[in-house]
């Protein structure tokens, strides 16, 4: 062969181009995945962001009506949200990080393809955006997750690349990393909540994608910290009561969140097995008239994703002293309620808001206490310490705090695994993997079965 090649330059040059494109190919692939997940990030940023500021400008212009309105109106948005998910976009629902994690432990690519895909890329998007315009406490983070694997996989299956556990969690990475404007944090995720058992060889995928990703964002969002520049640093001489309170207390409450969800997810999904559909719809409806019963109640505080009051509390306003209460509430009924939608921002602004009232109760800078709050909240929700508190101080820009933040969310941590030893996504997607085993022994039972029609 290489004699032939000698006698024939052509030959040679065709040689080379195709292995030059063997090689190139699937790098031009994946870079235009990773951009694309920083721009669809975007373009998703402002969907919500347009939606949930609709939604107030509905009920605001509605008069002494707007108390009654969304008991109405954010219901209906939970049913249909609900209904379009079981119809249309089955795999779509919740966070959309336990999605991510399964199909990281899935083998066949006809399984990954049931919980990621362009199709539920569309969904997610659209089914989000309408829960915010209809008031559920939901967020955008973690759909931007499963937003970003899917991309990724699609991309592994268009350059026909073999790594597609690799890619799955480099999407995910660089979808976290577009949502908050967090490159740390994404890498991070990465490592922590998506990667239990990390793979060194993944780092440059990792790297590359969350790069190119926040590049995409940046250039059209320009650079910026998700919740403003927090102006007051943790005194250790004066606050470590503080510290105390909000990492065990917040890591405490995060771990009831934790708890509570999976244990009435179970008993939802066992109760809507008879009657999937018809059980699933009236589930959403009860939600949503619960979330809209409490957002009115607080004067509509607890509507939406939670930034704007977490935002406040962190700039220094105290936040209601019943604020976490009403919160934790509205964000436990969307999850349980089955409609798309994360946890991440009302998680924050839960912790923001308990942060701030411990401040108040303990004498305590508001602004403080509602980062540690945070901190210590959010890594008894989702038990990943590093993720908490590296996400928290990339949202902030005040590196000062570093310390103070890795204790609440470490305190956290411990107190939430005292209480559950069950990590909220990771059990989650135990329920997806448990799906993609039931569909192939299915399709084995069937395959004979044709195989016998057929007279093979």
């Amino acid at each position: 062969m290489v004699g032939i090649s000698r006698k024939h330059p052509m030959l040679r040059r065709s040689q080379a181009m195709w292995v030059s494109r063997r090689v190139w190919q699937p790098r031009l692939v994946f870079w235009a995945g990773a951009i694309s997940i920083g721009l669809i990030s975007v373009l998703f940023a402002l969907l919500a962001d347009q939606a949930q500021a609709l939604f107030h400008v509905v009920i605001g212009s509605q008069g002494e009506w707007r108390f009654y309105v969304p008991l109405v109106m954010t219901p209906l948005g939970f049913v249909l949200c609900a209904w379009l998910a079981h119809e249309f976009f089955p795999g779509s629902q919740g966070s959309g990080i336990p999605q991510a994690i399964a199909a990281r432990h899935l083998r066949d690519d006809e399984d990954r393809s049931h919980i990621l895909s362009l199709r539920l890329v569309m969904g997610k998007i659209a089914l989000t955006v309408i829960g915010l315009f209809c008031g559920a406490s939901i967020g955008r983070e973690g759909p931007t997750v499963q937003i970003g694997a899917s991309l990724m996989l699609q991309a592994a299956r268009w350059g026909g690349m073999a790594q597609a556990r690799g890619l799955i969690l480099a999407g995910s990475a660089a979808g976290i990393a577009a949502a908050f404007n967090t490159p740390l944090a994404g890498i991070v995720f990465a490592i922590e909540e998506m990667g239990r058992a990390y793979e060194s060889r993944t780092n440059g995928l990792v790297l590359t994608a969350v790069i190119l990703a926040g590049l995409a964002s940046l250039g059209l969002l320009g650079n910026y910290t998700y919740f403003g520049l927090a102006r007051e640093t943790v005194d250790f001489a004066s606050d470590w009561p503080l510290v105390l309170a909000c990492g065990i207390i917040g890591g405490g409450v995060g771990a009831l969140f934790s708890l509570l969800a999976l244990k009435a997810m179970r008993r939802i999904r066992r109760w809507n097995a008879l009657q999937p559909l018809s059980r699933t719809l009236l589930v959403a409806g009860i939600c949503g008239l619960a979330v809209a019963v409490i957002g009115s109640a607080s004067g509509g505080l607890t509507f939406g994703t939670g930034y704007a009051q977490a935002r406040g509390a962190i700039e220094g306003a105290p936040l209601p002293a019943f604020f976490f209460v009403e919160k934790f509430a509205a964000g436990l009924l969307s999850m349980v309620s089955g409609i798309p939608g994360g946890i991440f921002a009302p998680s924050l602004a839960v912790g923001a808001g308990l942060g701030s009232t411990l401040g108040l109760i303990l004498g305590a800078a508001t602004g403080t206490a509602a980062l540690l709050g945070m901190a210590g909240y959010f890594a008894g929700v989702v038990q990943a310490p590093m993720t908490a508190f590296v996400i928290i101080l990339e949202m902030t820009g005040n590196h000062d705090n570093v310390i103070a933040l890795m204790c609440a969310a470490v305190l956290g941590y411990g107190t939430a695994r005292l209480i559950s030893n069950e990590p909220l996504y990771h059990a989650l997607s135990r329920v997806f993997i448990a799906e993609a085993i039931r569909r192939r022994r299915a399709r084995d039972v069937d395959a004979p079965s044709s195989i016998a029609s057929t007279g093979i």
